[in-house]
């Protein structure tokens, strides 16, 4: 699994004309699901953007987590994030995981973060979507978590 977090202090999504998630202040996560990833790369994942501590404490210092601050997460599937632009001038697709497990862990990785007691709202899985945010920072990170075997 890949996800590019953007710290925000608000953030929507429309698919299809229709507002479906809307977050205050909180992550932006991309999801980007690839064939061999498992519950147990979700599961790590969802702890680890749980418990990052990238909002400031009152001295300022990156030191309080999601969790801390009551924060929200607004999660987008992103497809796209398996992209490989190595060859040609068109993307290949071919890493990002089928639609049907695509989805199925997509779903599995929003619970795992609601059962965490955090609000998750979402975008429309395979649908066309605009995203709506005020970054926060600007603090954007990457992570990636692959199967270990």
């Amino acid at each position: 699994m890949k996800i590019v977090l953007q710290r925000c202090k608000q953030a929507s999504v429309t698919a299809e004309g229709r507002l479906t998630g809307s977050i205050g202040r909180g992550f932006v996560l991309l999801v980007g699901i690839t064939h061999d990833d498992t519950e147990k790369e979700a599961e790590w994942l969802a702890d680890k953007i749980i418990n990052l501590r990238i909002f400031e404490d009152a001295d300022g210092k990156m030191n309080r987590s999601l969790k801390d601050v009551n924060g929200e997460i607004l999660s987008v599937s992103q497809f796209t994030l398996y992209a490989d632009c190595n060859k040609g001038r068109r993307p290949s697709f071919v890493d990002a995981a089928a639609p049907d497990m695509a989805n199925s862990m997509y779903e599995h990785f929003n619970e795992l973060l609601r059962s965490r007691g955090v609000k998750v709202e979402t975008g429309v899985f395979g649908a066309m979507m605009e995203v709506d945010l005020v970054n926060d920072g600007p603090v954007t990170l990457v992570l990636e978590r692959k199967n270990e075997k």
